[in-house]
């Protein structure tokens, strides 16, 4: 860590009889058995928004696809009328991007980087707009269903996490993006504290590179101002690592 972080760091219990450190290992190891999973970050070699009122045709998508491909359906709001846009994702378990992916590098693990802030719960529903990587300056709204409060090197931050399928999802950027770590920012899923529900866990050695760090065809939210910190976050993952010069996303 290049600057002193003044919040006191909270141990995590561990989820096995090995400690954080092994726990983060695991960690790590199930990371990359996601990455590398037939429908895994790395595996998504198309998104393709169908023209409004098209519902889509799994089947009659995965017609002609070679036995690699899988085909899903998915559903976002078209920015313009508000209305419900639906799509296809073809995802290729022999896709470029997976043949020549290497690792994801990360900082090594620090206790340090275990941080406890609060939480204050937000009016049901309410919701923050995130710019999104793809959208050209345009902005989505996601439910923030709490502030989350984190005192950091003498600094106070109120962060928006928003509901990710009921878990909190705090999207944030710091100085390292661009450098060592990620262009667009990183992730980092938002943990209850064990001893105080009021209180919340944030353990930066989980921060993770955002799905568009590993395809172009995601459109990943980025850091609104609020999330912003000051200092270089040097914890979790930084990059994914590619073989034989193939272009990786930044």
């Amino acid at each position: 860590m290049s600057q002193t972080v003044t919040h006191p760091a909270v141990p995590l219990p561990p989820t096995s009889d090995s400690g954080p450190a092994a726990d983060w290992d695991a960690w790590r190891a199930e990371r990359r058995q996601a990455l590398t999973s037939p429908t895994g970050n790395l595996a998504l070699v198309e998104t393709r928004w169908l023209p409004a009122g098209e519902r889509p045709d799994i089947e009659a998508a995965r017609a002609g696809q070679p036995g690699t491909v899988t085909v899903t359906a998915l559903e976002r709001t078209d920015l313009v009328t508000g209305e419900p846009e639906h799509g296809l994702r073809f995802w290729d378990s022999a896709s470029p991007a997976l043949r020549h992916f290497e690792d994801t590098a990360a900082f090594p693990y620090d206790p340090r980087w275990v941080l406890e802030a609060s939480r204050t719960p937000a009016p049901a529903d309410r919701r923050v707009p995130f710019e999104h990587i793809r959208d050209n300056g345009g902005t989505r709204d996601l439910v923030v269903p709490e502030d989350i409060v984190l005192t950091l090197d003498g600094h106070t931050y109120t962060l928006s996490a928003f509901d990710d399928d009921g878990t909190l999802l705090l999207v944030f950027g710091d100085p390292t993006n661009g450098t060592t770590t990620y262009g667009a920012g990183r992730f980092l899923f938002v943990r209850r504290a064990a001893h105080d529900d009021r209180r919340v866990v944030l353990d930066f050695n989980r921060a993770f590179v955002p799905p568009c760090g590993f395809s172009d065809q995601y459109n990943c939210p980025m850091p609104p101002r609020q999330n912003r910190f000051h200092l270089p976050v040097e914890a979790g993952e930084k990059l994914p690592l590619f073989r034989d010069g193939f272009p990786a996303q930044h």
